[in-house]
C-alpha cells in the first residue's frame, strides 16, 4: 500500500511507502543552526537513511539555506534550513527490467509538515530524473 503518489515533472509516477517527519530543529538545547551543525546533520541523516533502507540508493536534495540578519557567534553565521527534515522511501514501476532503479529513498527539507502527493509535492522532489 502507497501512503501518496507523486508525479515527477518527467511524467512518471513513483509512490512514497513510507515517510519519516521531525522538526529539523527539534531537541537542539543549546547552540543555534549554523552550518557546521547543518552540514553534521545532512551527514547524519544520509547515513541513518542508508541504513535504515538497505538495497535501496540514498539521494539527498540539496536544502534551501537561509541566512537571516543575525549574530554571528563563534560558529559563523547563523544558517537555517526549512523546519521540517523528510526522509521518505519511494518506489515505482521499472522502466528497464534489465536495470532496475524502482526504488529510491530520498532526504529532503520541506517548510511545512505535508505529505507530499501529486502535483502538490515540493518542486525539488517532483524535479527527481
Amino acid at each position: 500500500m502507497s501512503l501518496a503518489r507523486v508525479l515527477l515533472h518527467s511524467g512518471r509516477p513513483v509512490d512514497l511507502s513510507e515517510l519519516r517527519m521531525s522538526s529539523t530543529y527539534g531537541g537542539m538545547l543549546e547552540g543555534y543552526p549554523c552550518k557546521p551543525l547543518n552540514d553534521r546533520k545532512i551527514d547524519r541523516l544520509l547515513r541513518s537513511a542508508e541504513r535504515d533502507f538497505p538495497g535501496a540508493p540514498v539521494h539527498l536534495i540539496p536544502p534551501p539555506r537561509e541566512y537571516p540578519d543575525q549574530y554571528a557567534g563563534a560558529f559563523g553565521p547563523v544558517e537555517v534550513l526549512p523546519a521540517v527534515t523528510c526522509v521518505g522511501s519511494f518506489r515505482s514501476e521499472a522502466l528497464d527490467p534489465a536495470y532496475d532503479r524502482s526504488r529510491l529513498t530520498v532526504v529532503w527539507f520541506q517548510p511545512s509538515p505535508r505529505v507530499p502527493s501529486g502535483c502538490e509535492a515540493e518542486p525539488s522532489l517532483r524535479d527527481l530524473p
